[in-house]
């Protein structure tokens, strides 16, 4: 005789339960709103490295001439009135250190080059400052090239930007060729530009003027942000419509809708989560809550599987014994999955910060509502929709050579 939990008496009290939480975080996010991050608010995203300047370029004269790196090489353009419009290209591959690019430079008339470092290059090695004139004029220009010895971490970088509010820092690349993608919001009393210099004057203050430089430097507005936000919301429903229309043709109608439901009270209890707790909404949480969507239906669809399958050997016209049969023969599958996916998303949790961090705590949250929501809500839904199955007395229920006996 094995003994088997009774899950269809705890229904009720689950609906009750998921219903005061849900209500709770609807309530919360009309009083306190989401905390949007970064990806959903206008702001300035640069990509900024910091390395020492290599050599500094003047120009003398009255032609207009720029300075275009690109990945094989160094292209100086001549261009003006009377000026002899010409292009004057120095590639890595022929020239492969900065004395040897800074004397085809000097080739061009009117230029005159400094060398402060003379370093080894390869592709991509020498850039400007996105954020100055790359027009040559009497104030120096000054290329970078990348250096190993010169790289900082990301938590540097963050300090040097401590002032600010809604930063968020990531590390691009390895090595010398590391670079670091600022993310920052625009207050409604700034603008991009202000921002984009105050940004530089805070970075240039912690590394020194002559070792940053930006890479590019792109502005979101908030038209792009609306639309963010739509395009998320309709990401979500376009998967719970395809999960549905995947849960009728394997299943039934209200399995289906069963599943859906389940999959939605995951995702509102997340919300809820992340609105009780006022963690930073990004696409990174959205990832949690695509995760979880994954994640639930896969075990709501186990469980399903197993009480059409049981529907089909067990000899009761009971319905309710038909899934707490089911219940019991996938609830240590359940637990056991649960539980071994909470061990490395707990240690994302301890051991990490920023988003990975938010990233690991709303996927705890959304993980322990999914093996819950299998369980209680799938089966609550079923339990209800297929009621007239109910018989009255004892049921001896039959299933792999065990014998069940339920109470009514």
């Amino acid at each position: 005789m094995k003994k088997n939990i009774r899950f269809s008496k705890f229904f009720t009290c689950a609906v009750v339960v998921s219903a005061a939480v849900i209500i709770a975080g609807i309530v919360s996010v009309a009083v306190r709103g989401i905390n949007f991050g970064l990806d959903f608010k206008p702001g300035m995203i640069e990509e900024v490295r910091i390395a020492p300047a290599v050599m500094e370029v003047t120009y003398t004269g009255s032609a207009t001439v720029s300075v275009d790196p690109s990945a094989a090489g160094l292209d100086v353009v001549v261009s003006g009135v009377g000026a002899e419009n010409r292009t004057v290209s120095v590639p890595y591959a022929q020239y492969g250190t900065v004395a040897a690019v800074a004397e085809q430079l000097r080739s061009v008339e009117g230029v005159s080059v400094k060398v402060l470092k003379d370093v080894e290059l390869e592709a991509d090695s020498l850039y400007v400052n996105s954020a100055v004139s790359t027009n040559l004029s009497e104030n120096p220009l000054c290329l970078f090239a990348p250096d190993a010895d010169s790289v900082v971490n990301a938590d540097a970088v963050r300090e040097a930007l401590k002032d600010f509010e809604s930063v968020d820092v990531k590390t691009l690349g390895t090595g010398a060729a590391t670079s670091y993608q600022i993310r920052m919001g625009v207050s409604a009393d700034s603008t991009g530009k202000s921002m984009q210099e105050a940004t530089g004057t805070a970075l240039a203050n912690a590394f020194g003027a002559d070792k940053v430089a930006v890479v590019k430097s792109d502005f979101i507005g908030s038209q792009f942000s609306k639309n963010l936000v739509r395009d998320s919301i309709l990401l979500v429903l376009a998967t719970l419509v395809l999960i549905w229309i995947y849960a009728t043709i394997r299943f039934h109608w209200d399995f289906a809708l069963a599943s859906v439901i389940a999959v939605i009270h995951d995702s509102l209890v997340m919300i809820a989560f992340i609105t009780f707790t006022q963690v930073e909404f990004s696409t990174t949480t959205i990832a949690a809550i695509l995760t979880i969507v994954g994640y639930s239906i896969n075990a709501t669809v186990v469980i399903l599987d197993r009480v059409r399958s049981d529907m089909k050997i067990v000899d009761t016209a009971n319905f309710k014994d038909i899934l707490n049969l089911a219940l019991n023969e996938t609830f240590s599958r359940s637990v056991i999955t649960t539980v071994t996916t909470l061990f490395s998303v707990v240690a994302l949790f301890v051991f990490t910060t920023g988003t990975i961090h938010d990233f690991a705590q709303v996927l705890i949250v959304g993980l322990l509502s999914g093996c819950y929501s299998s369980i209680f809500i799938t089966g609550a839904f079923i339990a209800a929709t297929r009621k007239n199955f109910k018989n009255e007395g004892a049921v001896s229920v039959k299933a792999s050579g065990n014998v069940f006996a339920f109470e009514s």
